[in-house]
């Protein structure tokens, strides 16, 4: 029966869904880097947001487990952590199996199999292994470990991970190779344990060893999600802790270092030859060095502390001095091994003697504030993020007027009042130079001044690339007290 004609004939009614905008990067995310074999080559980063996941992975001993401990522990608690891998000797070829479902899963699929075969290459040479009977096995361990047997445990190992079945070469030289497995006769071992490529397998070639500022560099340009950087390894020279920390200095992403020394000679005053010394003598504004006795890995902690820091909220951002670092034991110094790591921008957690310790001074290396640091950071990329959502989510273009550049400038200041919220940025006497109407001495009573020259003074050739003028800002940043005089007068 007829409905009548469509409303749309007279009143057409659409929706358009708005873009959604893009998300501003994570500051509170911390990279571990170790040398353990648990994730290869091929995969490189793994995140985690709590403890119990590293502790599954890396077991209690291994030294990305014990860095990633003192950053859980902190108060409150940080959530986002990245482990990455360090390929720090040669690694060998890797078959990685298709994950299982939970009904492939289920050992009477295994138990039923009594004729189990199939060929793989390995080094070049075709290997026959099977029949293989897993009707008596009690567990995927026992298949993975009988499988391991067949093909020769001196050949390579076996494992299964809890997800899939992964064949790791025993050998790592130049001519080590694995490929995909075939059937063979019988059941075909390679489907059962899902070892082909269209069940999801990954055949991972060999990697030769990497120096670990290669290791970071392909780290740093795998993944944009981490923001502060940590090496669980104690092996390091001088040199190469350098070599990271240039690297980090020079990356267009921002992002920070943090290292931990127990060497000694940090404490010989005068002394340019500790790492200290060095790292400041370079006037790295992204590295940290903190100077721990107890723990080769206490600078975790101390990125634990920072990365709890919530910008979005209201008076959340922290000085690092007077903090705590749960889980390392505090140094007890004198007052001029004490003034010999303050000369050298050195952090250390110490005691003092109305029993308390505390973290000082909480600097960079070139004496920054680490909290300026990371404030700055996520400022410059909130900033950014914001102005580029207003170009992207706009439903219309905005124009190169006078108009055009206020509606930039409004976004601008919007960011930077987000800087006051969180108290970052506070009203203050401006003493830099004179920008727009804004003169050296004049109280910014807002925390903060935007600018922007007159479209009428722009180029015509900066206008034809539709190029807004530059968006000129001053802001005065809140700082923390550190140190307090009292004077007290006494009257008889």
């Amino acid at each position: 029966m007829s409905q009548g004609l469509p409303v749309s004939n007279i009143i057409n009614v659409s929706v358009n869904m708005a873009v959604r905008a893009a998300q501003a990067r994570n500051f509170g995310s911390l990279l571990i880097v170790g040398s353990s074999p648990v994730i290869d080559a091929n995969e490189r980063l793994r995140a985690y947001s709590d403890i119990s996941g590293v502790v599954a992975d890396f077991g209690l001993n291994s030294p990305e487990y014990q860095a990633a401990n003192l950053y859980y522990q902190q108060s409150p608690r940080p959530v986002d952590l990245l482990i990455g891998r360090w390929v720090k000797t040669d690694a060998p070829a890797v078959l990685r199996g298709g994950v299982l479902t939970p009904t492939q899963q289920q050992l009477s699929r295994f138990t039923a199999v009594k004729d189990a075969s199939m060929k793989i290459t390995i080094d070049g040479i075709v290997k026959t292994v099977g029949p293989l009977d897993f009707s008596t096995d009690t567990s995927l361990n026992g298949i993975a470990a009988k499988v391991a047997t067949a093909i020769g445990t001196g050949t390579a190992a076996v494992v299964w991970d809890g997800s899939r079945f992964v064949v790791t070469l025993k050998a790592s030289g130049a001519t080590s190779t694995l490929n995909y497995p075939a059937a063979n006769t019988g059941t075909d071992l390679s489907l059962l344990l899902k070892l082909t490529q269209n069940d999801g397998a990954l055949v991972i070639p060999r990697k030769t060893a990497e120096k670990i500022d290669e290791c970071v560099a392909a780290l740093a340009n795998q993944s944009t999600a981490w923001y502060g950087l940590m090496i669980a390894d104690t092996s390091l020279s001088d040199a190469d802790i350098t070599k990271v920390a240039a690297l980090i200095e020079s990356d267009g992403v921002a992002r920070i270092y943090g290292h931990t020394t127990q060497n000694n000679s940090i404490f010989t005053a005068g002394s340019g030859s500790d790492i200290a010394s060095t790292l400041k003598a370079a006037n790295y504004s992204r590295t940290l060095v903190q100077y721990s006795s107890a723990n080769p890995y206490a600078v975790a902690s101390l990125f634990g502390r920072a990365f709890t820091v919530n910008f979005s909220g209201n008076n959340t951002t922290i000085t690092l001095k007077f903090k705590q670092q749960p889980g390392i034991t505090a140094e007890t110094l004198s007052q001029t091994d004490a003034n010999t790591l303050q000369g050298k921008n050195a952090n250390v957690f110490v005691n003092y003697n109305n029993d308390t310790a505390i973290i000082q001074e909480g600097v960079m290396c070139n004496g920054d504030f680490i909290d300026e640091r990371h404030g700055l950071d996520w400022l410059q990329n909130y900033v950014q993020n914001n102005l580029y959502n207003l170009l992207f989510t706009s439903t219309s273009k905005i124009p190169q007027t006078d108009g055009g550049v206020t509606r930039l400038l409004t976004n601008v200041e919007q960011s930077l009042a987000k800087g006051v919220d969180n108290g970052l940025i506070a009203p203050g006497v401006w003493n830099g130079g004179p920008l727009g109407i804004l003169q050296s001495g004049e109280t910014l009573t807002k925390g903060y001044y935007t600018y922007a020259s007159p479209i009428a003074e722009q180029s015509q050739a900066e206008r034809e690339k539709r190029r807004a003028p530059v968006i000129q800002c001053a802001i005065k940043l809140a700082g923390a007290v550190h140190y307090a005089d009292v004077i007290i007068n006494v009257n008889r």
